[in-house]
């Protein structure tokens, strides 16, 4: 009997997965290993939320391979000296892994690359498994990397995707490889109340249920605060629990300007791949430095911590925090405008924000939100750096009638229409009345201390 590994990582799924099937191409035996690496943890990673969401992940994988007669093997561990373990083990002369493009996925995957050749084991790494073209694929004319969004949209529009994969009937594994229990979301303390289920299924589940009644309408409505109507797919995107490939396809194939959106969106992520696939270190530094002089942390302690709490005195930007800390996930335009009021307006370091959201958000992706945060910030791929947003102009345009602060904010609750957006211009008895702050800042003070940062007095 021959025995191939395939190492699961951000890929939790078993429709379209391209190691798998490659696996079970290669050998008569499959061992689906996932290895729970301390690593992980040590770098602060594996914020509760998402540890809740992964052992969602964890356990529905192994529920799906059981019904097709096979199981998850779990190890906890150092990942390379887990893999090799289980290499050893059933004496597997392959394994298959999905190829990473952040630092950590670059020195894991050179790392197995050596250590199992020198246990005469081939490592095979697979493009195209957690993005729908890979990194390198689609490139300006000559070399290098695209830097600005739009030109590279259409090139990757031009792009014909591979056809998605349809999950194995069956998956045989060798007996005799030991396995830890996956570990369950009720072992993880500190999550947010309103914390998603994860796994395959239940993405899979809500992207049909979206796409019947959602998407048609995404193009005009997934800016709309109170309206919530974005797919909040992105946590079983960042597992690796659905394939952008295969939402692509569904996605096309119903058609119209929704999709085309929703589409566009999947295009972003791909976009901040190959970024970081060419630029690593653009995780924690400046993709393009403008020089910025930061606030000192501990001179903005407190308004760092107004803002991560909700109490910044404006009121879309509060309502964004308070979702973040409920549910472990924000709507995208709310994640616009809290992190523009903490970098452009009170003039903290992008570095200090994306931590925050990483600790807290159930997608947190080391890929997006740090580009994501330096696109907002001034310092990423954004072509107008010094862009502001106002959150009082953008509140008032994307939650006209307050409803999404009232959602999050209920100290306001009284105050009706786009007034909700500026408590501090209500008459006195009334604001006095209010169990709530105000404003931390001026915004034309946070804009004069922005521009002069940047040297644009």
């Amino acid at each position: 009997m021959t025995v191939a590994v395939v190492l699961f990582t951000l890929d939790l799924r078993l429709h379209d997965h391209p190691p798998l099937r490659a696996a079970l191409k290669a050998a008569d035996e499959v061992v689906p290993l996932f290895v729970l690496d301390p690593g992980v943890h040590a770098a602060g990673f594996d914020a509760p939320n998402r540890r809740a969401f992964l052992a969602d992940c964890l356990n529905d994988l192994d529920a799906s391979l059981r019904r097709r007669g096979g199981r998850l093997v779990v190890r906890t561990g150092p990942v390379v000296r887990e893999v090799r373990a289980v290499a050893a083990e059933c004496g597997a002369a392959e394994v298959h892994i999905a190829a990473g493009v952040t630092a950590y996925a670059h020195h894991r995957e050179e790392r197995l690359r050596t250590r199992l050749g020198d246990d005469g084991v081939a490592l095979h790494a697979h493009a195209a498994v957690t993005t729908v073209v890979a990194p390198g694929t689609v490139t300006p004319s000559g070399s290098g990397h695209f830097t600005v969004f739009s030109p590279y949209f259409r090139r990757w529009s031009r792009q014909s995707p591979r056809q998605p994969l349809a999950a194995p009937r069956a998956v045989r594994v060798p007996d005799g490889v030991r396995s830890d229990p996956p570990p369950g979301r009720a072992e993880v303390p500190d999550t947010s109340p309103g914390l998603p289920a994860g796994g395959e299924t239940a993405g899979r589940d809500r992207f049909s249920k979206w796409s019947r009644g959602g998407l048609s309408g995404y193009e005009d409505r997934h800016d709309d605060l109170a309206g919530d109507a974005t797919s909040r797919l992105s946590p079983y995107l960042h597992f690796g629990a659905l394939s952008p490939v295969e939402l692509v396809h569904r996605a096309r194939g119903l058609g119209g300007p929704g999709a085309e959106a929703f589409v566009r969106q999947l295009c972003w992520r791909d976009f901040h791949h190959q970024v970081l696939a060419a630029r690593p270190e653009a995780s924690v530094r400046d993709y393009r430095t403008r020089h910025d002089r930061w606030r000192d942390e501990e001179d903005a302690a407190e308004d760092i911590a107004a803002w991560r709490e909700g109490r910044t005195g404006y009121p879309v930007v509060d309502a964004a925090m308070r979702q973040l800390r409920q549910e472990g996930w924000m709507h995208n335009r709310a994640r616009l405008l809290a992190a523009s009021f903490l970098t452009k307006t009170l003039y903290v370091d992008w570095r200090i924000g994306a931590r925050h959201f990483l600790d807290l958000l159930v997608d947190g992706d080391i890929v997006n939100n740090q580009l994501n945060w330096q696109w907002i910030a001034g310092t990423g791929t954004d072509t107008r750096p010094h862009r502001v947003l106002n959150p009082v102009i953008q509140g008032k345009r994307f939650d006209p009638d307050g409803t999404y602060v009232h959602r999050w904010v209920p100290e306001l609750a009284g105050v009706d229409g786009t007034r909700v957006h500026e408590p501090w211009r209500l008459p006195a008895d009334r604001r006095d009345a209010l169990d709530y702050p105000a404003p931390l800042i001026d915004l034309t003070d946070g804009l004069a201390r922005f521009r002069h940062a940047r040297g644009r007095d």
